[in-house]
């Protein structure tokens, strides 16, 4: 039984006694509410220094409902509860930490060079919609070549269609996808499988609906703004028990749910002037709670800013995170295969972008950005591609489109198919968004449930609005609180009948195989990459991998045809053909595997010993 005293919440400590501590520095008196049925129990707590509060008896039963009431007001679930059973603004639960036995003692995690992410929205990856639904999925993801299952922020919001982002009790796990024993039941089927499981964390603001925050104390700051309202304030007058609150909320995670890592949001927007920023706290934390298993506890920030002083060790002035969100990668192949340039999109489409994101991963790298009408970013010298995480689709660069369409709604199969070669052959590690590996034929789109009829419309304002920069008003967009939006966003899992799917899904298989055996795959840091001319300018793309191309079996060719006419290889005595993206395995139009002279229309082609 669980030991630890924590700053806030409903815990167990020594003795087996229930501990009731909360942070109500606006609140002179906060009492207690214990809930069984009809009756209620009013329990004053005793009032500890800056602003805590505190009450201590025999645990409860599991499940057991309780909220806090601040100046006799009304009920107010816990800040920070760990479970809401019956939804964001009813009363919270208590849970046991002896309610779940893990399997998982052998697990030994997954080292860093060989994570796959597989990012996954729980609500729509299955029909149930449930963490118990994954499960069955999994063994397929194995098979597939993934090494670690992603999930969308899974924090309580109000109702039960959400992609996560909204949520309002960060250390609850929603209880429509199951609770925290549904959570616990996917992370130790994970292992059970081995694979790891990361999950997508909020620190920079609460959702609109449920908060209850505020009322307590000084938890979000109008210092700072960001595009989903006030900041958390990790900086102002009060910051020390919210910068305490969500590394403990950090802990929990890695501690109580046995995650092999979280990935930060929008770290760009997590402001902070300290001396010490939380991001390095949060790295700390992370690294505390995972003391004492056989596994680290990795942390990867998501940050528009291209700025590796996220990646670098305190040492050099940097916060030591693990990894790095690169959205560079995704904007250059897309605006390349697509032709759109709208909206940041407009920083990005020339040939050259993709050339220089694989041999040096930003392409804001300090250039001027026509998008911020400023330069931005900073190079990603000396940092190994492996630091970044990179994709051709994800939640955001698919849902925040208008209609939410998948690439497999843009583009044809061949160019499907060169798109997943450029990830999954790129120095950087992958991350694929659930469907692609098979090009899912169903949009994933913004969905969400309020209540409140003031925000429900001023949301689908936003949006509208959000998309006139993108697509001048010309494509509709799907109503966000209709439930028929959240319906159209579910995952067909279907890919056997349909040829191109089947192949697409085959390519993603065999590519992350040879990711895993050839050892030019495993070098991280030896990359280059340049262009090769045609009649109309750019058209093939060679990148090399693992040293030079003299080093033999430490080394694999790519060439990439960047256009739809057949291109001429512009190298003679090349290694064994290794690939095609156009084999007839994949549903492509070449149908012999032997050596080839020229590359067909949009054919990715790599060379190497055999």
């Amino acid at each position: 039984m669980e030991t630890v005293r924590r700053r806030c919440g409903a815990y167990v400590a020594a003795g087996g006694m229930m501990e009731w501590r909360v942070w109500a520095p606006y609140a002179k008196t906060v009492d207690l509410i214990l809930i069984d049925g009809a009756a209620r129990q009013v329990e004053p707590m005793t009032a500890e220094p800056h602003g805590y509060f505190f009450f201590r008896q025999a645990a409860p039963p599991h499940g057991r409902r309780y909220a806090y009431s601040l100046d006799k007001g009304p009920d107010r679930p816990d800040p920070a509860s760990c479970w809401q059973p019956d939804g964001v603004s009813q009363p919270s639960a208590v849970v046991l930490p002896t309610q779940f036995r893990w399997t998982d003692a052998a697990w030994k995690g997954v080292a860093w060079d060989d994570l796959v992410f597989y990012e996954v929205h729980v609500g729509t990856f299955t029909d149930e919609g449930t963490f118990d639904a994954i499960v069955p999925r999994l063994p397929s993801l194995r098979q597939l070549g993934v090494t670690a299952l992603e999930l969308m922020p899974v924090g309580q919001f109000s109702g039960t269609r959400n992609w996560g982002y909204d949520g309002v009790h960060p250390f609850a796990p929603q209880n429509s996808y199951g609770g925290p024993e549904g959570l616990q039941r996917l992370v130790n089927a994970c292992h059970e499988q081995g694979m790891a499981c990361v999950l997508d964390v909020v620190y920079n603001h609460f959702g609109p609906e449920g908060s209850y925050q505020a009322e307590f104390g000084p938890y979000v700051t109008d210092h700072y703004r960001t595009p989903w309202g006030p900041a958390v304030n990790v900086d102002g007058p009060g910051s020390e028990a919210v910068r305490g609150y969500i590394t403990e909320n950090v802990r929990m995670w890695i501690r109580e749910y046995h995650m092999d890592g979280l990935r930060l949001d929008a770290v760009h927007a997590i402001y902070d002037s300290g001396a010490t920023h939380i991001l390095s706290e949060i790295k700390q934390a992370a690294d505390e709670a995972a003391q004492g298993r056989n596994y680290p506890a990795y942390i990867i920030a998501e940050s528009d800013l291209n700025d590796v002083r996220l990646l670098r060790p305190p040492a050099q002035g940097g916060y030591g995170l693990d990894g790095q969100w690169s959205d560079d990668f995704h904007h250059a192949v897309h605006a390349l295969l697509t032709g759109e340039r709208q909206g940041y999109y407009v920083d990005y489409g020339d040939p050259e972008h993709v050339s220089h994101a694989l041999k040096h991963t930003f392409v804001l790298d300090g250039r001027f950005s026509h998008h911020r009408n400023r330069c931005h970013g900073a190079p990603a010298a000396g940092l190994s591609g492996n630091r970044f995480v990179v994709c051709i689709q994800n939640h955001d660069q698919v849902g925040n489109r208008a209609a939410g369409e998948r690439l497999s709604h843009l583009v044809h199969p061949p160019l499907q198919r060169l798109a997943a070669s450029l990830l999954l052959l790129a120095p950087h590690l992958p991350l694929l968004f659930m469907g692609e590996e098979y090009g899912e034929e169903h949009p994933f789109q913004f969905f969400c449930s309020f209540e409140a009829k003031e925000l429900i419309e001023a949301v689908r304002e936003g949006r509208s609005k959000e998309f006139e920069a993108f697509h001048a008003g010309d494509i509709p967009v799907p109503d966000p609180q209709s439930p028929s939006t959240f319906a159209r966003s579910r995952l067909t899992w279907q890919w056997e009948e349909v040829p191109h799917r089947a192949g697409l899904r085959r390519l993603y298989r065999d590519l992350l195989e040879a990711r895993r055996v050839w050892p030019a795959m495993r070098n991280y840091a030896e990359r280059t990459s340049r262009l090769h001319r045609g009649l109309k300018g750019p058209a093939m793309l060679e990148m090399v991998r693992g040293g030079t191309k003299g080093e033999g079996d430490k080394t694999l060719q790519a060439f990439f045809n960047l256009t739809d006419v057949p291109q001429i290889l512009p190298a003679k005595d090349l290694p064994a053909l290794l690939f095609s993206s156009e084999w007839s395995r994949y549903d492509g139009s070449r149908t012999s595997e032997a050596e080839i002279l020229d590359l067909l229309p949009f054919e990715c082609a790599l060379f190497g010993p055999l």
